[in-house]
């Protein structure tokens, strides 16, 4: 019977201190926070402070050859302002890029090159990420083509519509000026 009572007392002793911390503010979810969108581009905020990130992602409308088997085929455009690094430009491709083959990027008939790493496709310096960024948020379409490790060629088009608008938010949350 006394052991009874002793966790008795103990539990009434502890009650109060379980909801105190079942109360007590947890620690702020540094996650993925949407920040809106618009016509399939999607923006995105993560991190705080020195670790923020903002980037606008966005599917193709249409991906040839239409039978290939392929991965993640997205763009991006990312800002790190604790880094410095804003506007930067990379395409998803799906697949292992052939190495030593770039990437062609034409946006409204305006043509940019990209390098290949594994399966992205990147501009190859930041005054390329700025022109790209600009063209792309002025743009109607853009056609990334690529080829991958066993030779295939590929051609993902985005349209453009809604672009514009995602990269604003991106800018606003991260304090990028255009």
């Amino acid at each position: 019977m006394p052991t009874r009572l002793l966790v008795a007392a103990l539990c009434l002793a502890f009650a109060p201190l379980m909801a105190i911390a079942a109360e007590a503010p947890k620690p702020a979810d540094t996650g993925p926070k949407s920040l809106g969108g618009a016509k399939g581009w999607s923006a995105y905020s993560a991190g705080d402070k020195a670790t923020l990130v903002c980037y606008v992602v966005g599917k193709p409308s249409k991906s040839l050859p239409a039978n290939a088997t392929r991965g993640r085929i997205d763009a991006q455009v990312t800002h790190r302002p604790g880094e410095k690094a804003v506007n930067v430009v990379d395409f998803e491709l799906g697949y292992t890029a052939k190495p030593g083959t770039s990437a062609e990027l034409e946006i409204d008939g305006k043509k940019f090159a990209l390098f290949t790493n594994k399966d992205a496709a990147w501009a190859s310096d930041a005054a390329t990420d700025r022109l790209v960024t600009a063209a792309l948020a002025k743009g109607k379409q853009a056609i990334v083509k690529a080829t991958s490790e066993r030779g295939t060629a590929t051609a993902d088009t985005y349209s453009l519509d809604g672009f514009a608008q995602a990269i604003a938010l991106a800018d606003k949350a991260c304090n990028v000026k255009r």
